[in-house]
């Protein structure tokens, strides 16, 4: 609609859809071709809506994804992400490889006399990987539950930088998270971050 020299006005949902509505008042031409998008714009969010919700209440439902929700932090999408793609948390012998499964691990560069670790490997599946990354940053910045994997990312923050101990809580909720899946547990706060 810029094109057509209409801006429309910021705004999200009801409000965006208020605002354009209210610019294509005298636009016969234009309103032809917007007011379809418009619509089409509205099912999808209704759409995205209701499969949002559908989510939540399957979460609701399955044990593993409440098991995974009592972390701070974890929500529905990201409990469900992760448990779809552990599949059988027999799957892995032990809970630290999953961290180096889903690419959460750093790479090693070994030649002659240099030895250092580099930046996280990337392998595995990208989306679980940015769910964990983003339930870390919750987990170091807007949870205020207090448990000893905070504590520790926290502690970690400070001497390594955010990004850096953000991805080192992420690997470690991997490890937690599969833990938590091959034992059935609940998440307890009092527990430090041994994994």
């Amino acid at each position: 609609m810029k094109t057509f020299g209409l801006v429309v006005p910021a705004g999200k949902g009801s409000t965006f859809e208020k605002n354009v509505r209210g610019l294509l008042v005298d636009q016969d031409g234009l309103s032809a071709i917007v007011l379809p998008m418009l619509e089409a714009w509205r099912g999808l969010r209704i759409r995205a809506a209701e499969l949002g919700r559908q989510l939540v209440t399957g979460a609701r439902q399955s044990q593993a994804c409440r098991i995974l929700m009592s972390i701070p932090g974890v929500g529905a999408i990201t409990a469900t992400s992760f448990a779809t793609a552990i599949e059988d948390p027999n799957n892995f012998r032990k809970s630290r490889s999953v961290g180096a499964w889903l690419g959460l691990t750093t790479r090693r560069y070994q030649s002659g006399e240099v030895d250092y670790d580099g930046h996280i490997s990337r392998r595995g599946d990208r989306q679980v990987r940015g769910l964990l990354f983003e339930a870390a940053t919750v987990i170091l910045t807007r949870s205020s539950a207090e448990s000893g994997l905070r504590t520790w990312g926290l502690k970690l923050r400070e001497r390594v930088g955010f990004k850096r101990a953000a991805v080192a809580v992420a690997r470690k909720l991997a490890v937690i998270m599969h833990a938590m899946l091959k034992t059935g547990t609940f998440f307890d706060r009092t527990v430090g971050a041994v994994a």
